[in-house]
């Protein structure tokens, strides 16, 4: 996928759910009719709204029909972008409704704390509600039971679910069929942010007591290595830590580790809760006056405040025996603290550097102690 032109609006696309259903649909009908479906096949979003797609493939045999639709994510980097989306529908006993079943490239769920049950197909309940209620219609319509199953498959699902954090939610064998709306918003991260909050229910469900949101994969590392934690404790928040934490405030867990490296822990610690590059920078002048708080000389604070990158200033503070790296993470954990609010969860800021050495840290506080 290309960058969308800078002149125009991002281009919405749909989630893998709408273009499940609208396979489903496909198929079911020409199963029941005998007839080729139509194409473009028309579904129902959860607003209301009617839309259409287009089918890339279709096939009927004596028990089934299959229907094809390409994933068009739009404007989104999403790594379904192109997929084929596949239902095949059987026909179901009478009065035995709509069940799913999760074919090539789709994951099954092995954890308790998901929307589904462990051993469920990873089809979350938003597109197996259009799912069924595009097969009511259709049935209702052709005057016949709803009664189907229902296959998805997305062919080199497995692979693709290497670059989501399938894995470490205890979704195996490949992707979920994900959406709540149907329409895919360009860079909202909303799939990102699920799958945060999808591991923190995964934690909890487990009986998880401390558990580590990071920024990345050192720090993730480093802190497994400080803690010995299980796989279903480490949390990849990302830039997320606002999507974090504010889950944390309802869904709480006894301890929580945030650990990062220098730089973002810097804009958490100028309360930003978005730390992606192109969403917040870090403040100079800002990191400057935290020097000083740690005890710069204002010569060294002025080449702080003038450094072209936070790595540079923390190498100016290291050398003038500055701990730059404990101010951070004092101030990273006021603005955790303050994030979380009134709570009872203990939690601790560690700053990492580049090689996932440990540069600060603040110890375990209760979050109302700001």
């Amino acid at each position: 996928m290309t960058d969308a032109p800078k002149d125009r609006p991002l281009r919405r696309g749909w989630t893998t759910g709408a273009c499940a259903t609208a396979a489903a649909r496909a198929a079911y009908q020409a199963l029941v009719t005998g007839a080729p479906p139509p194409d473009p096949v028309e579904i129902a979003l959860p607003s209301g709204k009617r839309v259409a797609f287009a089918l890339a493939e279709f096939t009927r045999g004596d028990d089934f029909a299959r229907a094809g639709v390409v994933k068009d994510a739009g404007d989104d980097p999403d790594v379904t972008h192109g997929a084929l989306i596949r239902a095949t529908v059987r026909r179901a006993a009478p009065g035995a409704g709509v069940s799913f079943k999760a074919g090539e490239g789709v994951g099954v769920i092995t954890r308790p704390g998901l929307p589904l049950p462990p051993g469920e197909p990873a089809i979350n309940p938003v597109p197996r509600q259009m799912m069924r209620q595009t097969i009511a219609e259709a049935a209702s319509r052709l005057g016949v039971g709803a009664d189907a199953e229902i296959e998805i498959s997305i062919p080199g699902g497995e692979e693709m679910a290497k670059h989501t954090l399938n894995g470490r939610l205890g979704i195996i064998g490949g992707l979920s069929i994900l959406g709540t709306t149907g329409i895919v918003t360009p860079f909202s991260c909303a799939a990102w942010i699920d799958s945060i909050h999808r591991g923190v229910d995964v934690a909890r469900a487990s009986g998880l007591t401390h558990i580590a949101g990071t920024t990345g994969s050192t720090s993730e590392a480093a802190v497994k290595k400080l803690y010995d934690l299980p796989e279903a404790a480490l949390i990849e928040m990302g830039d997320f830590v606002g999507g974090f934490l504010k889950y944390l405030r309802t869904h709480p867990v006894a301890r929580v580790t945030i650990g990062g490296g220098f730089a973002k822990m810097t804009k958490l610690a100028q309360g930003r809760l978005d730390l992606h590059s192109g969403r917040s920078s870090v403040d100079f002048a800002r990191l400057a006056q935290s020097a000083r708080a740690a005890g710069a000389s204002d010569e060294i604070a002025r080449r702080i405040e003038e450094a072209n990158s936070a790595l540079e200033a923390l190498q100016i503070a290291q050398r003038a025996h500055v701990d730059l790296a404990s101010e951070i993470a004092r101030l990273a954990y006021a603005t955790a603290a303050q994030t979380l609010g009134a709570s009872e969860t203990e939690v601790e800021v560690i700053v990492f550097d580049r090689e996932g050495g440990l540069l600060a840290r603040t110890g375990f506080k209760r979050a109302e102690h700001v």
